[in-house]
């Protein structure tokens, strides 16, 4: 499906949506993209202490593999 035609479905259908299940397809819309106006992004030396913590748990060996994970994730 291309993109026009995406846009002309959507033109279509959101005025048949009552406002507030309008505003609901808005939020989702910004759930996709992660547009979060309230969030505040992280210090650069947050960051990085965040990927030093990260890689010291990969060498003490806690952690699991890819295909590990989507064992787990097929369970759910």
């Amino acid at each position: 499906m291309t993109s026009t035609a995406i846009k002309k479905q959507v033109e279509d259908y959101l005025p048949m949506l009552s406002t507030k299940q309008q505003v609901l397809v808005l939020e989702m819309i910004k759930s996709l993209l992660h547009v979060d106006n309230e969030s505040k992004r992280i210090t650069r030396k947050q960051y990085n202490k965040e990927l030093d913590e990260a890689v010291k748990r990969i060498e003490k060996g806690n952690s699991i593999s890819h295909k590990d994970a989507l064992k787990e994730i097929a369970k759910w």
